[in-house]
């Protein structure tokens, strides 16, 4: 399930790209290596608890790349505020293959802790003080930057005016409520912030930087959630969602949400319904659902790995480039991936899958999540019962899983069965 706003192109022109977008840049890899600086403090903090917390954050750079003005994209992590690091596998893959890219990716770290952990259980305020902490960290980061290009010669080669905010989980949260809880009214009349450690400052907090502007251009969230789909509004920040509609920790609708599976903590707004939000007030959006997966499933699939990247890749593309995307089909393309059994799937010995075909298209066959190795054909001929999935990709690096289907196999019986 993928949507996008009617107005796209109407909307997508009021946006100036002065990115260079020659050889594929922000599109395919075209760089081989990268180069990481790790644990750049760009704040500092209290926690929950009124000790001081440096904030850091890792840079990864194209190497060798001559240009100095380029898109920034600062990834958050996931760990529902309690755990994570910016090392992360929910982020570090997602870093690296976006810095081949040509793009510039910091990875940052953040206050965690929730009050409530592990007895008697967090409540509703506990949860959204500990939201509140992270979303302030992660503008202080955005300041970074534009404090790091102003005062320091740009230490980053980076264009203040292209800055990306992207997160996966909990990190999806803050991308979310970093884009769009913009008015300290809108904020739970239930948090204490002035009394609770590490709250001060208001909406942009006190972690470091002021001055500077935390607005970015557009956010990515991964299997994140916001408690008020009704901040965004008209005008409001650009996002791109990517969740899987049976997740059981982040619910990908409007649900109750639960503290690992056990608190109850509050009615969240998840992608599916914040996408239909942005829609109903004119905000480009895209959102891609994943069918029967649960939680972040790019970190455990290649699959859904690619799709994902697919997906950030294109969607970001139409601001850094002004390149055309159609959330409904990807970047300039037109499929759907679909298997077709031509025999019954409860079937004796084999039956044969095939695809949606076309000769541009590549193919990558798994069984049960996997990928199998080898199976890479238009077909599959099934000899084990299964779930099978495939992954299709079309000459614009386009990525799609289909449908699972479910392949019953029965062997036959080496010794003939007499019916009398």
């Amino acid at each position: 399930m993928k949507k996008i706003t009617t107005a796209l192109t109407l909307l997508i022109a009021t946006y100036s790209f002065a990115q260079d977008c020659s050889q594929g840049r922000y599109k395919e890899e075209i760089f081989s290596t990268i180069s990481i600086t790790s644990d750049i403090q760009y704040g500092s903090n209290i926690d929950k608890n009124g000790s001081n917390v440096n904030l850091l954050l890792d840079v990864y750079t194209p190497d060798n790349d001559a240009l100095t003005d380029r898109a920034l994209i600062i990834m958050a992590h996931g760990g529902s505020f309690i755990a994570g690091s910016k090392t992360g596998s929910d982020v570090v893959d997602l870093c690296t293959d976006l810095t081949k890219k040509g793009y510039v990716v910091a990875s940052i770290n953040y206050r965690l802790g929730m009050n409530g952990i592990p007895f008697p259980g967090p409540d509703s305020a506990d949860a959204t003080e500990s939201v509140y902490r992270a979303v302030q960290d992660g503008r202080a980061a955005v300041r970074y930057f534009r404090k790091d290009f102003t005062e320091n010669s740009n230490t980053f080669g980076i264009d203040t005016s292209q800055i990306y905010f992207g997160g996966v989980s909990a990190g999806g949260f803050i991308a979310l409520h970093l884009a769009y809880l913009d008015d300290l009214a809108e904020f739970p009349s239930y948090v204490d912030t002035i009394g609770e450690p590490g709250l001060t400052g208001g909406l942009e907090g006190n972690s470091g930087n002021a001055g500077y502007s935390s607005k970015v251009s557009a956010i990515v969230n991964i299997s994140g959630a916001m408690k008020d789909k009704s901040w965004a509004t008209a005008g409001s920040t650009p996002c791109l969602s990517l969740h899987g509609n049976q997740d059981a920790t982040v619910p990908y609708n409007t649900a109750m949400m639960y503290m690992s599976g056990i608190f109850e903590i509050m009615e969240v707004d998840g992608s599916a319904s914040i996408a239909s939000q942005l829609d109903a007030v004119g905000v480009i959006n895209c959102y891609k659902q994943f069918n029967g997966a649960d939680h972040v499933p790019h970190v455990s699939s290649a699959a859904y790995y690619d799709t994902t990247l697919t997906y950030m890749t294109g969607f970001l593309s139409q601001f850094t480039c002004g390149n055309t995307f159609d959330c409904s089909m990807g970047i300039i393309s037109g499929f759907s991936a679909e298997i077709t059994p031509t025999g019954p799937i409860n079937a004796c010995d084999s039956t044969v899958l095939y695809a949606s075909s076309d000769s541009s298209y590549s193919y990558q066959w798994l069984r049960d999540g996997n990928i199998i190795n080898g199976e890479t054909d238009s077909f599959l001929v099934v000899t084990d019962s299964g779930s099978y999935t495939v992954s299709i990709t079309d000459d614009n690096f386009v990525s799609e899983l289909s449908d699972p289907v479910q392949v019953y196999l029965i062997s036959s019986p080496t010794t003939p069965i007499i019916l009398t």
